[in-house]
């Protein structure tokens, strides 16, 4: 009776240990679920894209949408001219080289007050010029320009690539006017070239990109 007493309380508190160590094992498989799948995420400050983006400047040859809502007789479609101007109905001409599209939609609010019935207006960029120049052991040096942004790579190759006879693909610089400044970048397109991991370069309208010649000793 004794041994069968005591197998028993044996057979019982094995059965309980079992079932603690299978409970365990469900919740630490749980817990490292939550943390592959995203159950409980740590919340981090949203960020938006137009708090980082750098605001867009109208320059020559960009092709503008301007839409008065309620006055579709002055919608117009027009290109920024070499003197920074655009031509519009009732008030000519109007400096847009160097605002921001708001800042050009509050001055023509302010020159149309008079006319629109809608105090409304809506400038949008339909297409814009990315020109930039490219100088050194090129193919063909001289302006680039494009309907959309480039990276020094991609600029070089518009150039019709790098003249390998001179160029020194390590030492490519980039000239840039920033901050009431002059600033310059040196890339490293060799590595790029031959395939490995490397980090584009964006460029900005009106970037100069200098590809030296190699150091030759005689």
């Amino acid at each position: 009776m004794k041994i069968i007493g005591f197998k028993k309380i044996f057979g019982q508190r094995l059965a309980k240990l079992s079932a603690g160590i299978a409970l365990s094992i469900m919740v630490a498989g749980c817990q490292t679920g939550d943390q592959f799948t995203g159950a409980n995420p740590v919340k981090q400050p949203a960020v938006k894209a137009a708090d980082t983006a750098e605001p867009i400047t109208l320059r020559e040859g960009d092709v503008l949408k301007i839409s008065f809502p309620g006055s579709a007789n002055l919608d117009t479609t027009t290109t920024i001219r070499r003197d920074g101007k655009i031509s519009l109905p009732l008030i000519g001409e109007v400096k847009a080289e160097g605002l921001t599209p708001l800042e050009l939609q509050n001055q023509l609010l302010d020159s149309y007050s008079n006319q629109l019935v809608s105090k409304q207006v809506m400038v949008e960029v339909v297409s814009s010029t990315f020109t930039i120049y490219i100088t050194g052991a090129v193919l063909r040096p001289g302006k680039i320009s494009s309907n959309r942004s480039l990276t020094a790579l991609e600029a070089i190759m518009e150039a019709g690539g790098f003249d390998y006879t001179k160029a020194d693909l390590k030492d490519v610089t980039v000239v840039r006017q920033e901050n009431n400044g002059t600033k310059k970048y040196i890339l490293n397109l060799k590595t790029a070239m031959e395939g490995g991991a490397s980090q584009p370069f964006n460029l900005k309208p009106d970037d100069i990109i200098y590809v030296p010649e190699k150091f030759n000793w005689f």
